[in-house]
């Protein structure tokens, strides 16, 4: 059997002001209690090997790509697109599908996703499984010091083809190209953004290689900078200040070396909440064997 045969449907909902999202209902369509699939980002899309995470003959899955990003349309739109419209879709799929109540998984951006859906709709959701935790805050800026600091020389080598003359801030620069800039300009940025992150994400991998520029899609970048521009549009310690508020299970799947979503956080949100099981994980922001098994685990003892 392949993937393919444990589609239950494959379509695209109109959600209003103009989006339409591509969904896909995955697995068992008996289970008790779906999962709701939340991608990275922002600007990310469902992946084929996101379904590593589950069991279609026992899980059953909604995966989406979210406003602007994958096969929803508008393609790379930054339109009526905020974190609170992303939360008000899952509701609009989950009641397109008749489902009641649903259990999350997201990873990175899509765990800031997930803590903001079970705060603003409490009621339906039943659990959530979230890891390489991201507080939702313009993070760039950090993720350059801490490349600084553990890896100088590729700090050098990123900084010496990318910072502007007489530009001390080189995030927020790249950040304001990547929207406003010509489309040259925002193709450049966007790529160096990328480079930035990707650099950081695998820092400890002589194999990975970052996308061509002759190939790059700057999309997904763009959107990201829109969100970190605008602080993935929530009031500044928004998830820890409401994290008391979720009495919902919450299992969290932490890298102990993860540079983009420094561990931290994630404890900080752990002590917050009140119903709460951290695990630990010799991972960077990247899923390894041990960060893939144990999210394994957890969603398949749920």
């Amino acid at each position: 059997m392949t993937d393919d045969d444990f589609t239950n449907q494959d379509f695209m909902l109109s959600v209003g002001d103009g989006h339409r999202l591509h969904v896909v209902d995955w697995g068992n369509p008996d289970a008790e209690t779906p999962f709701v699939f939340l991608h990275g980002g922002p600007g990310g899309m469902v992946k084929d090997r996101h379904k590593i995470y589950f069991n279609p003959l026992k899980d059953r899955v909604i995966f989406f790509d979210q406003r602007g990003c994958g096969k929803s349309t508008p393609y790379g739109s930054l339109k009526n697109n905020t974190t609170e419209h992303l939360a008000a879709d899952i509701i609009k799929i989950a009641d397109h599908l008749k489902i009641e109540k649903f259990n999350f998984y997201g990873y990175s951006w899509g765990s800031t996703l997930a803590l903001y859906t079970a705060i603003n709709y409490p009621a339906r959701v039943q659990n959530l499984v979230i890891g390489g935790v991201y507080s939702g805050s313009n993070d760039s800026p950090n993720m350059l010091n801490y490349l600084k600091t553990f890896f100088p020389e590729k700090y050098e080598q990123i900084i010496t083809l990318t910072l502007p003359e007489h530009h001390k801030n080189l995030i927020a620069y790249y950040q304001d190209k990547a929207l406003n800039g010509t489309p040259s300009e925002q193709k450049h940025a966007c790529h160096t953004l990328g480079t930035i992150e990707f650099t950081i994400m695998n820092y400890d991998s002589d194999y990975a290689v970052p996308e061509p520029y002759e190939d790059f899609d700057p999309a997904p970048a763009r959107i990201e900078a829109y969100y970190l521009q605008n602080h993935c549009f929530l009031p500044k310690d928004y998830l820890l200040n409401h994290a008391s508020e979720i009495t919902t299970p919450v299992y969290i799947i932490q890298g102990r070396s993860d540079l983009v979503c420094p561990p931290e956080y994630a404890y900080k949100l752990s002590q917050k909440l009140p119903h709460c099981h951290l695990y630990w994980a010799n991972s960077n922001h990247y899923s390894t064997r041990e960060l893939t098994s144990l999210i394994r685990t957890v969603i398949s003892f749920l």
